[in-house]
């Protein structure tokens, strides 16, 4: 069976499974049967087969922390519940001051990267802000990142803290969909081979995430 056919077999599979241990193992509790019907069901399905792509990807492709480093054994990666409890809109407020910061990586080196605005996330009638970062990669193409960690961290997330991709638009108007339920861990997270920037005490969200990626150890 070629690599590529191993992909979409997987992929399938694995989507079989997740939605038997996301559906399935959680009908006792009601709660959560509920919270899980308030998402739209299309959503739901795209958001699990992003997850079996991804593990399906760990396992074969050649860009895996798992392929690269033989030390590093593969096993499907760990999600809490999809959770409409953490998906937010907001607009970026941009900084007026850009500031250039260091940012800490894995293995102590130091990574210089911009503070480009914030997002505000209201949650339980408390409002939270969550920074917007600029760096560059080794091409030399910008890129935005949120990193954070919360009440989780350490315990039932990876330790270092998780991170988001962003897109940034044009517009000063556009409203951002933040999705914590597509919250990830770095590579560091599998792979003593690779380093990942730390995330700032600025970045701590006074929260429990119960979103998006467990810690995988």
């Amino acid at each position: 069976m070629t690599n590529k056919l191993k992909l979409i077999f997987t992929s399938q599979l694995l989507i079989g499974v997740l939605l038997i241990l996301q559906y399935g193992c959680g009908k006792n509790n009601d709660q959560e049967e509920e919270e899980i019907k308030s998402l739209d069901s299309s959503y739901v399905q795209e958001l699990l087969k992003e997850r079996a792509e991804k593990d399906s990807a760990f396992q074969f492709e050649a860009y895996s922390p798992f392929v690269r480093d033989p030390k590093a054994d593969f096993k499907p990666l760990n999600y809490y519940k999809p959770n409409p409890d953490f998906i937010f809109h907001s607009k970026l407020y941009d900084y007026k001051s850009k500031d250039t910061v260091d940012v800490f990586g894995t293995r102590g080196e130091i990574r210089r990267v911009v503070v480009e605005g914030y997002l505000i996330l209201n949650y339980k009638r408390e409002e939270h802000r969550i920074n917007l970062y600029k760096s560059m990669s080794k091409d030399g193409q910008f890129y935005y990142s949120i990193w954070f960690t919360d009440k989780t961290t350490g315990n039932e997330t990876y330790g270092v803290g998780r991170y988001l991709d962003f897109e940034k638009v044009d517009d000063p108007d556009h409203i951002y969909t933040i999705d914590f339920n597509k919250a990830y861990n770095p590579y560091c997270a599998y792979s003593s081979v690779y380093t990942c920037p730390i995330p700032r005490e600025e970045d701590y969200l006074d929260m429990k995430i119960t979103a998006g990626e467990k810690r995988f150890h």
